[in-house]
């Protein structure tokens, strides 16, 4: 816990402010606790034995005053230890969520969404009671029992003595619970990402479901998660739980104590009974805070399993490294010299030499599992390689800031990515809509037909996935999309897959055109999208085997000619 509070602390120290308003509510409350105790020796000395009639008003007024006081107190106190709380969680969301999508895409193809969703929104919640009321609570509840204790002691030592030696015996059972809890918490978490997981897999893959009628199994599955879940809450439960009446039955046994030993005082004329009342009172109130206390260390170990579950994503070091160059020119060559990109134990890229030139148009073709994707990722610089460089404009692409890199390049690739906002906004993603661009974008990609038919036109708002849309449209979409940003690397992964051939010939005409000062490089396993190319890589097990025009590798290539037999005309 000691390291987790030091991860915090840069944090916390930013709210001075508003700690000491909780501060000064902390104050109120404890001396309104204080106070409550104390009108209890003039309430029986002064008022039921002395008779004194001035007591009569004075007590009930001055009882009303405590609890305005300690109610002042309590409503500083929460409102801005819940201020605490909710901005830095809010801070933390943004800041998670920022390290996650910025880390390389190993990490986000080993780590399953529904995990990484779970981190941001469960876990970061759990971390809201750590930051905002674990520690004016614990310094709220410890001040009050020294406060009482200290005004017990000034009452009758003695007595204070036999009242309070059980509250050492609470410790040692507490740390144990707090040990267990801790464990369950971690277990709690893993297992709620579980959960979230399976039901994003569900939305995600609901028309799967839906064909082929398994609704029963999928809930069955997401049953089997659920129940655990409740398992293990509830074995937090058991132990959490024992927390409060273990505290019930030790403060049970000091008062006992202290009933008997100041009875005896009382008995002996060395005690008033206002005092003894008074002393009763503040023993009776200093087991609330201590139980409180043991209450708020059984959940802060739920806060800390939270807290070292987003540190360790924070603590995450990303493998591709930022560069400092700024890439301010366009992308005029592309050059891999001898560049292996290995993936457990598998090379998906063996040993590849290839230099590409401003204007020319590059198509990959092969086998399933070739490498044609990863080729193209490597310009992404979804990953680096593991030997070899590869060079943009003379200098290796490591070099270059990632954001600046790119800025100039545009991919289109074959799973289609439409976000819930307009239609003109995924156009122009990440930029600023110009409705102009936007149209000439449109033209482009053959798409203003459509998009003149819907009832919104460009301003249409898209629903997750793109669902209102056909899969023919969310491709020209995203061929859009890629032609609005205007890059000099335009890079196509099965661009085309969903439309008609009449359609793509017309993408590919105004394609053609667009791009002729551009590099392009193309995935496809249709004839008619590579057979254009200015080159024609063919790749198997992540080697260039063969290379050259359509033309040249029907003529010189079997790998080519039996691949040829298997495009889609």
């Amino acid at each position: 816990m000691k390291q987790i509070f030091k991860r915090y602390w840069p944090y916390i120290k930013e709210y001075k402010t508003q700690y000491s308003f909780v501060l000064f509510g902390i104050i109120l409350t404890v001396a309104a606790t204080m106070a409550t105790a104390h009108i209890m020796k003039p309430l029986m000395d002064d008022m039921f034995i002395a008779k004194k009639e001035e007591m009569l008003y004075l007590i009930p007024l001055g009882l009303i005053a405590i609890y305005f006081v300690k109610a002042v107190g309590r409503y500083v106190q929460s409102v801005y230890m819940n201020y605490i709380g909710l901005h830095i969680v809010t801070r933390f969301r943004e800041l998670l969520l920022g390290k996650i999508i910025s880390l390389d895409m190993e990490f986000l193809y080993k780590n399953r969404s529904g995990e990484l969703i779970s981190r941001v929104t469960n876990d970061i919640g759990r971390i809201q009671y750590f930051v905002s009321n674990m520690l004016p609570e614990l310094f709220r509840e410890v001040l009050t029992v020294f406060g009482l204790v200290g005004y017990v002691i000034y009452l009758n030592s003695l007595l204070a003595f036999y009242s309070l030696i059980v509250v050492p015996l609470v410790i040692y059972p507490l740390i144990l619970i707090a040990k267990k809890l801790k464990k369950y918490s971690h277990r709690s978490q893993a297992k709620n990402a579980d959960v979230v997981t399976r039901l994003t897999e569900v939305f995600n893959n609901s028309e799967i479901i839906k064909a082929n009628a398994s609704e029963k199994y999928e809930t069955q599955r997401f049953s089997v998660q659920n129940w655990q879940f409740f398992k293990i809450n509830m074995k937090a439960v058991y132990v959490g739980e024992i927390v409060s009446p273990l505290m019930e039955i030790i403060g049970a046994a000091g008062l006992a104590a202290v009933i008997f030993v100041g009875g005896k005082e009382v008995y002996d004329g060395r005690m008033s009974v206002g005092e003894f009342t008074a002393f009763l009172t503040a023993v009776g109130l200093v087991f609330q805070p201590v139980r409180r206390i043991g209450s708020i260390y059984s959940k802060i170990q739920d806060a800390v399993a939270a807290s070292e579950r987003v540190f360790e994503v924070l603590d995450t070091q990303n493998r591709i490294l930022n560069g400092t160059k700024i890439l301010d020119e366009d992308i005029t060559s592309i050059e891999y010299k001898n560049v292996v990109l290995e993936y457990s134990g598998y090379n998906l890229l063996d040993d590849i030499s290839l230099s590409i030139k401003q204007g020319e148009n590059i198509a990959l073709v092969g086998d399933s599992g070739g490498g044609k994707s990863t080729f193209i990722n490597m310009i992404l610089r979804f990953y680096d390689p593991q030997s070899g460089n590869l060079f943009i404009n003379g200098r290796n692409i490591k070099e270059y800031e990632n954001s600046s890199l790119k800025h100039h390049i545009s991919l289109v690739s074959q799973r289609i990515y439409i976000f819930q906002d307009t239609l003109a906004a995924n156009v122009a993603y990440g930029q600023d809509i110009d409705e102009q661009k936007v149209y000439e974008a449109l033209a482009l990609a053959d798409a203003s037909e459509f998009v003149a038919s819907l009832k919104d036109g460009i301003y249409t708002q898209m629903e997750e996935f793109g669902v209102n849309l056909s899969g023919g449209q969310r491709q020209r979409l995203a061929i859009a999309r890629a032609i609005y940003k205007h890059s000099s690397l335009i890079l196509f992964d099965e661009a085309t897959s969903a439309l008609d051939n009449e359609s793509e010939k017309r993408i590919q005409q105004a394609l053609d055109a667009y791009t002729k000062d551009k590099i392009t490089i193309t995935i496809a396993h249709r004839l008619s999208t590579i057979e254009h190319a200015d080159k024609i890589l063919v790749l198997q097990k992540g080697k260039i085997v063969a290379s050259g025009t359509h033309a040249e590798l029907l003529e010189g290539s079997e790998v080519y000619q039996k691949l040829a037999g298997t495009f889609v005309q």
